[in-house]
């Protein structure tokens, strides 16, 4: 596995980053974008029936497309760019939650960690421990203290406050924060991922990663009534996904799941999670899920996709074909360039 200077493995981003899982906004529709012919061939019947009937609703779609395509492009440089700019320029509120303190997890979260760590670990005793949802493999537990998750927010509401560069976290949640460019990876997620969601993952999700995860995306997403209100079907670019409800006062906004990608909505039977402050869901990032409108207030949510390399390079996520991969900054999207050597090593339970 190619390595950078410091010795930590260099990761990489999949070519269809730029062509595959657009989000068309107006149509509620991720397309894949490789010429303005494929384009039409795939999905202009499909867009007239949605509604995009006149000559310039399609061009309008297509000009949404190019600037999408061109801000992924781009989108390496001008998050290394922002960072830091906000690295020089900005002054936190709370500079303590930049850094992980198990003073900030609940206290059975740590007792979840704690029976994963033990030599008496099973998953049927770790089932105990969680609450199971209505939908198949999705777990319910406390993660942090609520004193916690009130700071943390007025931090992410004083940095939306200030003039540092502010980039979306995805083409689906325009109001949110970035937080590697934050700079919370190094003190903060990493080591979360690593001594704590790690041993959780391991006995949950053996099958899809869970065992051999070795990088995320840790972002924010603001839900406000003069906002964004919800969020649409979809599923993650991330093996195994937490979210956590972190805030402030809202009504309604249930989150609902459906089943695997693999499966056709329309036979899919969809179950609704009620999302509760200090709580985090955790689950197969391909399961299809969204979230519903909130009917009032504001509501912050963490989301951490979790990634495993030695899955996600042989089989892309995202556009199901083996990656292509274009150099990328920090954890990029996950990928590696595997040796020979690792080839063939497995994460899955035998």
């Amino acid at each position: 596995m190619k390595n950078d200077e410091d010795g930590k493995p260099q990761f990489y981003t999949c070519n269809c980053f730029t062509t595959d899982n657009i989000f068309l906004e107006d149509y509620k529709l991720h397309i894949r974008f490789v010429s303005e012919q494929q384009f039409r061939l795939d999905y202009q019947p499909l867009l007239r029936r949605l509604g995009c009937v006149t000559d310039q609703q399609f061009e309008d779609v297509l000009n949404e497309i190019s600037q999408e395509v061109d801000r992924r492009r781009r989108l390496s440089v001008t998050s290394a760019e922002r960072a830091a700019v906000i690295k020089d320029s900005y002054q936190p509120l709370y500079p303590h939650v930049y850094h992980l303190q198990e003073s900030y997890l609940s206290p059975k979260f740590k007792q979840i960690v704690e029976y994963c760590r033990s030599s008496t670990t099973s998953e049927e005793g770790l089932l105990d421990l969680l609450e199971e949802e209505a939908a198949p493999r999705v777990y319910r537990f406390p993660v942090f203290e609520k004193s916690f998750c009130e700071e943390l927010v007025e931090e992410l509401e004083h940095f939306e406050q200030s003039s540092a560069p502010k980039g979306r976290p995805n083409t689906m949640n325009h109001y949110g924060i970035l937080l590697n460019e934050l700079g919370f990876d190094e003190g903060f997620f990493t080591p979360l991922r690593e001594q704590y969601l790690h041993p959780l993952t391991s006995l949950l999700y053996p099958d899809c990663g869970g065992r051999c995860l070795d990088s995320h995306k840790a972002f924010v997403v603001k839900y406000d009534m003069n906002e964004d209100l919800d969020l649409s079907y979809h599923y993650d670019n991330a093996e195994v996904t937490l979210n956590v409800s972190l805030g402030k006062d809202f009504t309604e906004g249930n989150l609902y799941f459906g089943d695997m990608r693999q499966v056709p909505l329309s036979e899919t039977e969809c179950s609704e999670v009620e999302h509760s402050v200090t709580q985090g869901l955790l689950h197969r990032g391909q399961h299809m899920h969204g979230a519903l409108p909130i009917s009032s207030g504001q509501r912050w949510n963490l989301i951490i996709w979790m990634r495993a390399s030695q899955e996600r390079n042989k089989l892309c996520p995202m556009c199901n074909r083996k990656p292509t991969l274009v150099e990328g900054e920090g954890f990029a999207d996950g990928f590696t360039k595997h040796s020979s050597a690792l080839m063939n090593v497995s994460c899955v339970l035998t």
